[in-house]
């Protein structure tokens, strides 16, 4: 079974969680997803299957989410389940104010990994760190926020408002972080009080399956029809077409020569990635290289087999 399953993960599970499920659901079969969701936190979790953990990388990574920040309180985790480290009133904010701060996080920025990421410092997770007391240096990583929408700000006049926000941002986007950065912005703090992611690159919340759901479809034996396959996860990378003859070079890994080529896209650059794929499957991931011996042509190299 090759192919990518668009999970909805429940709160109280961890993602290492939710493969596993599936991983033991299906047999065994190889498994993996294409980025961490922290246990807390709820929506779309895609976890690849067979062949297509080979492409985890080259999947479009871009993440939306709804998010629910609280103001005046500050964790030490950046969401509510850290221990309190400041608490203010912020029973001034306006849905105002908070717009103008949201603009200027919107854009390229620097953020700070939490000691809660899975980020490895010297062969470990920063998070198995942190569970042992331990914090540790890490340095600022540029991410880019596409959209920050304020949804409703509600408790208005109290010391601890919440806010609904929606964002747009780049993989490698810590929301908890952006939430307490917000908050330091303001002047009074602030805490990431729930997540949903609600789109991870390709794959939306509203086509998430439940676990429940793919057990019952496994057992009915349709869980096949509600995978996403290659073609469609890679659809972002031009296609080459490949010549039967050339198809087995390809598979050991060789070059693929102008002359293997049935038909490509009329403008490649050189460093692109493509597939190279025949009418019934992607071969693999390849990248265009300027071919010395034929000015003018290209050849690619596959980065990573499929067949």
């Amino acid at each position: 079974m090759d192919g990518i399953l668009n999970i909805l993960k429940p709160p109280g599970m961890t993602s290492h969680d939710v493969v596993d499920f599936i991983r033991r659901l299906l047999g065994g079969i190889k498994t993996g997803h294409t980025g961490t969701l922290d246990p807390g936190a709820a929506g779309v979790l895609p976890v690849c299957l067979g062949r297509a953990t080979r492409v985890i990388q080259f999947l479009p990574n871009d993440k939306e989410y709804r998010v629910e920040i609280i103001f005046g309180l500050a964790t030490s985790t950046g969401d509510t389940f850290g221990e309190v480290i400041s608490r203010n009133s912020a029973s001034s904010l306006t849905s105002e104010v908070l717009e103008e701060v949201l603009r200027a996080f919107v854009g390229e920025i620097a953020q700070v990994p939490p000691m809660t990421s899975a980020v490895r410092y010297r062969g470990k997770r920063l998070y198995e760190l942190a569970r042992q007391g331990i914090e540790v240096h890490r340095e600022p990583r540029q991410v880019s926020i596409y959209s920050l929408r304020l949804v409703q700000l509600y408790g208005t006049g109290t010391p601890h408002p919440r806010a609904l926000v929606d964002v747009a941002c780049s993989a490698g986007t810590y929301i908890r972080t952006l939430c307490a950065d917000i908050g330091h912005l303001l002047g009074c703090g602030a805490s990431m009080s729930f997540l949903l992611r609600t789109r991870a690159g390709i794959f939306s919340l509203e086509e998430a399956l439940t676990l429940e759901e793919v057990e019952e479809l496994f057992r009915e034996g349709r869980l096949s029809g509600k995978l996403v396959r290659l073609e469609q996860a890679l659809e972002h990378f031009p296609a080459i077409y490949v010549r039967p003859g050339a198809v087995n070079s390809i598979k050991s890994g060789s070059p693929l020569y102008w002359p293997g080529v049935a038909t490509a896209p009329e403008f490649l650059q050189e460093g692109q990635l493509v597939r190279l794929c025949t009418d019934r499957a992607v071969l693999a991931v390849a990248r265009t290289v300027a071919d010395s011996k034929r000015p003018g042509y290209y050849q690619f190299k596959p980065v990573r087999i499929l067949a």
